[in-house]
């Protein structure tokens, strides 16, 4: 799918204010550009995959000093905190892939 095929309704006000990154996130992501922490917890399933998006959710996501993430997990069950910890290398993996560069510092599970 090329980036002319996507069409966005720049009328359509939001709710509530949105940060700048936010805002502009839909923008850049037209012409490819990732670099917000909002464009993370939008596409998390797109970025992840459905096995792991259903099992957590996206509770925080800092940046660092050196301008990588810290990104904080809770699973949607305390079951599934173990197996999550074991795919830590994994998802880290598909947000530095998605990114297109080393993006995440730190990715903690708080249950």
């Amino acid at each position: 799918m090329s980036n002319q095929d996507k069409k966005i309704n720049l009328d359509v006000r939001k709710s509530r204010p949105q940060t700048l990154a936010a805002a502009f996130g839909g923008v850049l992501e037209i012409f490819g550009v990732r670099t917000s922490d909002a464009d993370l917890a939008r596409n998390w399933e797109k970025i992840v995959g459905g096995d792991i998006s259903k099992i957590s959710n996206v509770v925080a996501i800092k940046l660092s000093r050196d301008k990588k993430f810290n990104v904080v997990l809770r699973p949607i069950s305390p079951a599934f905190a173990l197996e999550l910890s074991y795919k830590i290398e994994e998802i880290k993996t598909k947000i530095d892939k998605y990114y297109g560069r080393d993006a995440v510092a730190k990715i903690t599970i708080r249950k």
